[in-house]
């Protein structure tokens, strides 16, 4: 564990052009939100909808729009998620990267894809059937909680291991009980990158400008080194690896 930071820097350093070029499609994801028909905020380098507006001005028209766009923004950030996880895959294989990459992209994506749209679902579904007894985000966060450990290593399960969605969601689990110290360490690293992330285009630029700065330096930078970290961290779990 003492070295999977470093580890995780060389993956990511070896295959920069690469991780940028798919880094785009975060960009894409972050930024979709804003053309939703509602208020929204900036928080840590991401665009949110504002949900209170949600509830008391929805409808028909404005629903699908928000639908579509958020099934659109998942859909890039699973082909990015993915997309990262076969380079770090590569990079302890002997596959020839472009082979691998188009191989197994589309059908990996897929996959990813309705992990994260399950997620989001039932957040969605907990903050609506909470939301008029004033705890929705008190639930809405337990929730996220309680998900976290199935679905937080399914998408890196699914790209690494080659498995179902269902399969990932149990080898998830499994890493999590077992190796709990690397979802620690993320959490740690997310929190330090992001944080510093946000502040410095602040104290440089204003608040405007420091949000849509933070959001390109958190897509291009710091969400594609926490993907490979996570990925590297879940590799550990083959013991010819444990010691790298």
């Amino acid at each position: 564990m003492a070295n999977i930071i470093e580890v995780s820097f060389s993956t990511y350093k070896k295959n920069l052009k690469l991780i940028l070029l798919f880094s785009i499609a975060f960009v894409i994801a972050l930024l979709i939100p804003v053309f939703a028909p509602f208020p929204t905020y900036n928080d840590l380098g991401s665009i949110f909808i504002r949900t209170g507006s949600i509830y008391l001005n929805l409808n028909f028209i404005d629903a699908i729009i928000i639908v579509a766009s958020t099934m659109f923004s998942l859909l890039f950030l699973s082909f990015a998620i993915v997309a990262i996880n076969v380079i770090v895959k590569h990079s302890h294989t002997a596959t020839r990267i472009r082979k691998e990459v188009i191989d197994g992209l589309e059908k990996y994506t897929a996959n990813v894809f309705v992990v994260l749209l399950l997620f989001t679902a039932l957040l969605v579904l907990v903050s609506f059937l909470t939301y008029y007894t004033g705890y929705s985000g008190i639930a809405t966060l337990i929730t996220a909680i309680v998900l976290i450990p199935f679905l937080f290593y399914a998408p890196t399960s699914i790209v690494i291991d080659d498995t179902r969605t269902m399969r990932a969601i149990g080898h998830s689990l499994g890493f999590m009980k077992n190796h709990f110290k690397y979802f620690l360490l993320w959490v740690l690293a997310s929190f330090v990158l992001l944080s510093v992330v946000d502040l410095i285009p602040i104290i440089g630029s204003g608040s405007y400008v420091s949000m849509y700065a933070s959001l390109v330096i958190d897509s291009f930078i710091v969400l594609p080194f926490l993907i490979v970290l996570q990925s590297e961290s879940y590799i550990r779990r083959f013991k010819i690896l444990s010691h790298t």
